[in-house]
């Protein structure tokens, strides 16, 4: 599936729901709870695959060099690209002011 920032998706495993905020160019194998994801308002659902079942975090910023998907609502299934898992990106530490 070709990712664009703003394209809202939810997993077909569970109750998660994300938004793209940055994207690679060219397609990306998204996966939540282990099963592809489908873009708001598919009627698709799949069984959560018990080795991606983690979880997602409300409010939280996953991704790496290259995607970033803010989640919207938590869920069961955790983030991952193909097998790979995606991890919660973490805040960026501020200059100090001494």
């Amino acid at each position: 599936m070709e990712l664009k920032p703003g394209l809202r998706l939810r997993s077909v495993a569970c109750a998660t729901e994300m938004i793209v905020v940055r994207a690679p160019g060219g397609d990306v194998d998204l996966r939540c709870g282990g099963r592809p994801v489908a873009a708001v308002g598919s009627g698709d659902t799949m069984d959560l695959d018990p080795a991606h079942s983690a979880g997602t975090l409300m409010g939280k910023r996953y991704g790496n060099d290259t995607l970033e998907i803010l989640c919207t609502k938590p869920g069961t299934g955790s983030l991952s690209i193909g097998d790979e898992p995606i991890e919660v990106k973490g805040a960026k530490a501020l200059p100090s002011s001494d």
